[in-house]
Formats: C-alpha cells, structure tokens, sequence
C-alpha cells in the first residue's frame, strides 16, 4: 500500500467528508477515519482524512486531540499537514482555530501557515480579510445566530488575530491573482515583519488554483474545503472518475436532520411540500425523559417502504433560543444529538442502508452510534457534500451515508441525495 500524500484533521465529521469530497474531485483516493485509528491504515490512499469533533469543545481539548491526529498521520508518512475548519470559520474568541493552528505549527516546526475558509462553489468568499457568505458579510448571514459558535465578526484577521500568540496579516486578492510568485514574496514580506499566519483572499476557483502551488512547501495549511481543489495537482494528479466510485446502494433510504441552519430548514421545508414523510422531535420532550426516539421509530418502520422518511429536530433561530433557554446550550445541543443518533441506529436497525444526515454535529454522534470508524468516499451531491460508504457492525453488506454541514446544499437536496446515487450507480 502507499503512504498517503496529505494527511488532514477535520475539526466535525460533515467538514472531513467536505474536504475528503474535494480531493477525490481533484483526483485523489480518500480514505477518512471516524477519530484517530489504534492502529495503521488499512486502506491505499493518496489522502486520509481524520475526523474529529473538536469544533466546540474546550480549547485545550481540541489541541490535544488534533495532535493525536497529528502523531498518527506523522507515522502514516504523509508529507503535509491540511487543518480542516469550517467555511464559516466558526469559533469564539477562545477558539479552536487558533489555538490548533499554533498548536500544529509547534509540533510541526512550521514558522508560517496560511489560513483560509474561501469556498466560491458555496458561495464562501474572502475578499480584503472579510469573509463573505453569498452577497452577505458572514457578520450579517445567518450564521450570527449559531447556537454555538455565533459569527459576528466578518473581519478574519480580526477573528484569528483574537485567538492567537502569532501575529496575523493578510495576503490580499491583488497578490493573489498575480499568481505564485507574488504570493510567495508576500508571503516572504510578511515573514520578515514577524507575521506567522496570513489570511489568504480567494474569490474564486482560480485563486485557489493560483494559490496552491505557492503553498506546497508549508508542512501545515488552516483551510476550509475550498484549498483542496488545488493540491493534488501538486503532486501530478488529476481528477478521474474511478477515484469515487463506490458499490452499488440498496436498502431503505431515510434523512436524520439536527442542524438548525437557514440552508437546512429550507431542505426540511422543501422536502415536506414534495409530499415527504416527515416527523419533528420536539427538544423538550426529550429534555423531560419522554421516549422520543422509541416513538419516531414506530412512527418511521412501516413507512420505509414507501419511500425516504425525515426524522428532525430542525427549528428557526426563535424556537432553538426559547428551547436554550429552558435547557441550557450544551444540554439543549446533546440531548438532541443523542436522540437522533439513537434514531439514526434504529433506522439502520430497521433495515436502512441509505442515509442522509443534516448537521455537523449531529452527524458525529449518528456516525459514533453507528459503530463506524471508517469511511471511503465517492461522487458529490452538493458541493461539499459526498456519498460515502461504511462496513460497521450493524450493516456488515454496506451503508451508504451523505453527512451534509447545515449549511451546505440547494432547496432540494434531501431528494437530490437520493437520486445522485442512484444515477451514479447507472452510470
């Protein structure tokens, strides 16, 4: 087997199989682990992408689970280090971008890095330092409503600046769209003014294929999914279909949906005026001890046949605050998490093999309930959003699985999802 090129750390399980679902278009095999393995990989890949969910815990926990990560990879022979964080760069001022990124950089012997969210196929742009969703500055997307990670600072200089011992700077769209020599000697200039972490501006696909070559040195990158398109080609690989082909689905097909972002009530709300067959979980019959996710299970079983079935806790920003408030942030978040992970198990247990799940977070907890540690990845759905396929316990013959980020996909994803699969197994 070969040793893998890139070795990459995702901070959530949705943003690894965004990541992963770039280098495989880009031409790379992509094999991602669900935590740090015990043991060496036991798959050829040019790319392994380790997934953690280390978005919102405590700092300090979030450096010393990324630096497992980094020692296994280390081990793998990989030759360059890709930190994946979201492209809404979410955190608070405590972190964990920065905190991991300095904490990469130590370990590595790394005197400079990049950072950048820039994601143009979803709309994720950086333009002077800002960041931008759509038209929108992120400070005014619906990300300053994140229950978590609220994002009211556009600014990511700012942002980073706020996290970190390094000075931060900036590599502006002008440098940028001279191409590799002019990033390289802003990246020089920088450095010698005692700069170690330059925001990169990237409007587009080709700022991104200008910036790659210019960074192929670095030991260690803080990016979002969008950098990826870019770096196979350094090391002579070019997209090919055969790098995401996975076996043929087959199964029951259902959608577990957790996330409360704009982009995924929209898809819940889509997917109910096509006539789908949809359950909400209400968060504080949970929290009280009622057996919610027995209940959603009975309702779901002999609707299976039929069609995809939506489990969700999904609620506009109003509702997740009133339930905050009765709850508490944390314990709002885990017990919904928990609840569907259950469900999400139950499902598979009921006959599944086609799985769709809405949330980053959510989606970790459905992928540790479901006992997988591994994942190959294949074709796109969405930008950002692959089909991948796992062998756990509980679906020893397969399991197709789509971890979307709550942000990621177009109105009619959930039934988009479904048919993807399929036409690729046609083709």
């Amino acid at each position: 087997m070969n040793r893998p090129l890139i070795g990459c750390i995702a901070d959530d399980f949705t943003g690894a199989t965004d990541l992963a679902n770039n280098l495989v278009r880009a031409g790379m095999r992509c094999v991602q682990t669900i935590g740090v393995p015990a043991g060496p990989l036991d798959a050829s890949a040019d790319a392994v992408v380790v997934a953690l969910k280390t978005r919102t815990v405590p700092a300090a926990e979030a450096v010393a689970q990324s630096l497992a990560a980094l020692r296994w990879l280390q081990a793998q022979g990989v030759q360059q280090i890709y930190f994946k964080v979201c492209s809404t760069f979410d955190s608070t001022p405590a972190g964990n971008i920065g905190p991991v990124t300095e904490a990469l950089m130590d370990a590595l012997d790394a005197p400079f890095t990049i950072a950048t969210p820039a994601f143009p196929d979803n709309q994720r742009t950086v333009f002077k330092g800002h960041l931008f969703v759509g038209d929108q500055l992120l400070s005014d997307s619906g990300m300053r409503h994140h229950p978590l990670t609220p994002m009211t600072d556009a600014n990511l200089v700012r942002v980073m600046q706020a996290q970190c011992r390094r000075r931060v700077g900036l590599i502006d769209h002008r440098t940028v769209a001279a191409g590799e020599a002019a990033i390289r000697a802003r990246r020089a200039a920088l450095q010698a003014e005692g700069v170690g972490i330059a925001i990169v501006d990237a409007v587009s696909n080709d700022d991104l294929l200008r910036l790659a070559p210019a960074i192929q040195d670095l030991p260690v990158l803080c990016a979002g999914s969008g950098v990826a398109i870019g770096l196979p080609g350094n090391f002579g690989l070019a997209p090919s279909a055969q790098t995401a082909r996975l076996p043929a689905p087959r199964g029951a097909q259902a959608i577990v949906s957790g996330s409360c972002s704009v982009a995924t009530n929209g898809q819940v709300a889509e997917f109910i005026a096509r006539g789908g067959a949809a359950l909400a979980i209400d968060p504080l019959q949970v929290g009280a001890g009622v057996p919610v996710a027995e209940a959603a299970l009975d309702w779901a079983r002999p609707r299976l046949a039929q069609g995809p079935v939506l489990v969700y806790s999904t609620a506009a920003p109003e509702a997740v605050r009133a339930i905050q408030a009765r709850l508490g942030v944390e314990t709002a978040g885990a017990l919904v998490e928990s609840c569907i992970a259950r469900i999400a198990r139950g499902l598979v247990d009921s006959g599944v093999r086609q799985l769709v799940v809405a949330g980053g977070e959510t989606s970790g907890a459905c992928v540790q309930a479901l006992g997988i540690t591994q994942l190959a990845i294949g074709g796109q759905v969405d930008p950002g959003v692959p089909w991948c396929h796992a062998q756990p316990a509980c679906a020893p013959e397969g399991l197709h699985l789509a971890l979307k980020s709550g942000n990621f996909g177009t109105p009619d994803f959930f039934t988009k999802a479904f048919s993807t699969l399929a036409e690729a197994e046609a083709a």
